[in-house]
C-alpha cells in the first residue's frame, strides 16, 4: 500500500499475476473438487480457498481476488463456458439485436454476489498486513471477446465491428464500463483494498483509437472508484500499449502502472516511475526455466526501479508449467 501512494522502498512487495493458478498442485486439487472452472469461481469457499494458497505458500505480500474478467458479460446475459485447454466460448455480441438482448449495468450487483462473498471471506482470512486486490476486465478487452466469442489473433472481429458499427460499439463499451465501475466498487465495499483494471488486448486497438477505448474508459472508471472510496489506489494494466504507456500513465488517472514484458525498465524509471508507482514486469517464462537467468533477470529489476516506488511482478500472468521452486528462488533475490 506505500508502494502504491508513491513511496519508494528498499525492498520492493511482491505479488504476481495469476499467483493462484494451475502451477501449485494445491490449485489443481481444488480445482478438480470444484468440476468447473466456472463452479470454482462461483463458490466463495473454493474461490477463497486457492486466493489464499499462494499467500500461504509464498508469504506474497498481496492477495488477488481468484475470479475471472468473463464474470461481467456472464452478469450481463451473456452464455460462458470454458474449454479445457482451449479457453472461454461466449454467446456473440455483433449486432444492434444482439446488444437490446444484455442486461442493464446493475445486473452485476446481484449475479456476482457469490464473488463478493469471496472478498468478504478471504479479508477474514488475511492477516491485517496483507492487502486484498479485486480486479477487472478493461471495457476493450471484455468487448473483444464478447463480440469474437473468444480469444482471437489480433482481435480482428472487435475492430471490425468498430468500424462497421460505431454506435453498437460504442454502446457496448458504455454497458461494460458502467457494470465495470458498479463491479469494482462492490468488491471495495467487500473488502478489497486496491483494484486493478486488466486491458490485455489494450495493444490491439489502433493507435488513434487508444486513448478513446483504452485510456478514457479507464479514466472515467477509476474517478467513479475514488469518488467513491478515495483511499483506494487503482492499477492500470494497458498490456501492448508500447509507447502509449506514457499517455496513458499522464491520463488514466490511476495510481499504479503495470508494465508488460516489452516495456524497457530504464525507459519506465525515466518516464512512468516519476509520475506514478510501476508495477512490473519480470518475463514468466523465467519461472518456468529457473537458474542464474531468472536471479540476474529479478535482481537487474529490482536495482532498475530502485529510484521510485516499484511493486515486484510479472510483465503477464504465471503459466501452468511455472515451479513453485522458482517462485520461492525469486522471492529469495529479491528480499535477500
Amino acid at each position: 500500500m506505500r508502494a502504491l501512494r508513491g513511496e519508494a522502498l528498499a525492498v520492493p512487495p511482491v505479488w504476481l499475476m495469476r499467483q493462484a493458478g494451475r502451477y501449485l498442485p494445491e490449485y489443481r486439487a481444488v480445482r478438480a473438487r470444484a468440476g468447473s472452472f466456472l463452479d470454482l469461481c462461483y463458490t466463495p469457499e473454493l474461490a477463497t480457498e486457492v486466493t489464499l494458497q499462494p499467500v500461504r505458500r509464498f508469504g506474497l505480500d498481496a492477495a488477488i481476488l481468484f475470479a475471472d474478467i468473463l464474470l461481467v458479460p456472464h452478469a450481463l446475459g451473456a452464455d460462458l463456458g470454458f474449454v479445457e485447454g482451449e479457453g472461454p466460448r461466449l454467446s456473440t455480441v455483433t449486432s444492434a439485436a444482439d446488444f437490446a438482448r444484455l442486461k442493464p449495468a446493475e445486473a452485476v450487483l446481484g449475479a456476482l454476489r457469490p464473488v463478493y462473498d469471496t472478498v468478504r471471506m478471504v479479508r477474514a482470512a488475511l492477516p491485517a498486513a496483507v492487502p486484498l486486490i479485486g480486479f477487472a476486465g478493461a471495457p476493450w478487452t471484455v468487448a473483444t471477446y464478447m463480440i469474437a466469442g473468444r480469444g482471437t489473433p489480433g482481435q480482428q472481429p472487435a475492430r471490425e465491428l468498430l468500424y462497421r458499427d460505431p454506435a453498437t460499439f460504442d454502446a457496448l463499451i458504455e454497458r461494460l464500463e458502467a457494470a465495470t465501475t458498479a463491479y469494482l466498487i462492490g468488491q471495495i465495499e467487500a473488502g478489497a483494498e486496491v483494484v486493478k483494471l486488466f486491458d490485455s488486448w489494450a495493444g490491439a486497438l489502433p493507435g488513434p483509437l487508444f486513448a478513446r477505448y483504452a485510456i478514457e474508459p479507464a479514466r472515467r472508471i477509476a474517478a467513479a472508484v475514488r469518488a467513491a472510496h478515495p483511499e483506494v489506489p487503482v492499477i492500470g494494466f494497458p498490456r501492448g500499449g508500447g509507447a502509449s504507456y506514457a499517455r496513458f500513465a499522464e491520463g488514466a488517472g490511476v495510481q499504479a502502472v503495470a508494465l508488460d514484458t516489452g516495456v524497457d525498465p530504464a525507459w519506465a524509471a525515466a518516464a512512468l516511475q516519476p509520475r506514478l508507482c510501476v508495477q512490473g514486469n519480470l518475463d514468466p517464462l523465467l519461472l518456468v526455466l529457473g537458474g542464474d537467468a531468472l536471479l540476474d533477470a529479478t535482481r537487474r529489476l529490482v536495482e532498475a526501479f530502485a529510484g521510485g516506488p516499484h511493486v515486484f511482478n510479472l510483465g503477464h500472468g504465471l503459466t501452468p508449467d511455472a515451479r513453485p521452486e522458482h517462485v520461492e528462488a525469486m522471492l529469495r533475490a529479491i528480499r535477500g
